[in-house]
């Protein structure tokens, strides 16, 4: 597609501005504007403080998710460690953003007093959000990108400075995750209001997502992504199927305990 989205002159030096990284940009301001405006409307929670977990959430997802990038392939990222620079600016695991954001964003929230449960599913919504932008990003870039096609859904890749091969029909699996999250999005839209507990939006989301994205790995094409059993089971669907059973646990718990919170 565009992985460059334009090109500047800077002290005569050509300066190129990457279509991922303005997405990211646009997708991380979009979540502080919902996160901000709910959590201070329904928590009393201050801008200021909706700044400084923006600050955490991107430095944790960042740290996670190239983290979990470079185990897919330790022997060339590790040996030298100076690899772990090439291509810095693209190549993150989701999964691994999530499980480093988890925790980080639980320990901000205990630190300063605020309201868990409550404020995860305020995440849940601006994560969707922030997600869906960071998938428009890679779309442009063609990383993530999806196995050949003969079917009649497929997307090429011409510029040869995408991360997809060019001049094959591929699954556009870019697109394909952005649906999701934009139907995952409506769920909880439309659900927020009959929620039977505080955090009930956030374990959904995590349920369908590794739902979604199980089914989703059947039809991506970059296979350094690695596998658990080659061709049959991938690292994402290995995490997606112990996310599910997880968050389905504790959720099924949950909602036995529970009862609506407008009651």
């Amino acid at each position: 597609m565009h992985p460059i989205l334009f090109t500047l002159d800077m002290f005569g030096k050509p300066v190129s501005i990457h279509t991922y990284g303005v997405m990211i940009a646009l997708g991380a301001f979009a979540f502080y504007i919902y996160g901000s405006t709910i959590a201070k409307k329904e928590l009393g929670i201050p801008p200021e403080t909706i700044q400084a977990l923006a600050r955490i959430i991107i430095i944790s997802a960042v740290i996670g998710g190239k983290l979990f990038y470079y185990l897919e392939e330790p022997s060339f990222y590790f040996s030298p460690p100076s690899n772990m620079l090439v291509n810095f600016r693209t190549g993150f695991v989701f999964y691994g953003s999530l499980l480093f954001v988890i925790p980080s964003v639980i320990w901000f929230y205990r630190k300063h007093k605020l309201p868990v449960m409550p404020m995860l599913d305020i995440i849940a919504i601006g994560g969707l959000i922030l997600h869906a932008f960071g998938r428009m990003g890679c779309f442009f870039a063609g990383c993530c990108y999806g196995s050949e096609t003969d079917g009649p859904i497929f997307i090429t890749f011409t510029d040869a400075a995408t991360s997809a091969p060019t001049n094959v029909h591929l699954h556009p699996t870019q697109l394909y995750s952005l649906t999701m999250l934009l139907g995952i999005l409506a769920i909880l839209l439309m659900f927020k209001r009959h929620k039977r507990f505080e955090g009930q939006l956030f374990f959904i989301y995590l349920m369908l997502y590794a739902i979604g994205r199980g089914f989703i790995e059947i039809f991506r094409g970059d296979l350094r992504r690695g596998f658990i059993i080659e061709d049959i089971l991938s690292h994402s669907q290995l995490i997606s199927i112990m996310l599910i059973a997880v968050v389905g646990f504790i959720y099924i718990r949950m909602l036995k305990k529970s009862k609506p919170l407008d009651s």
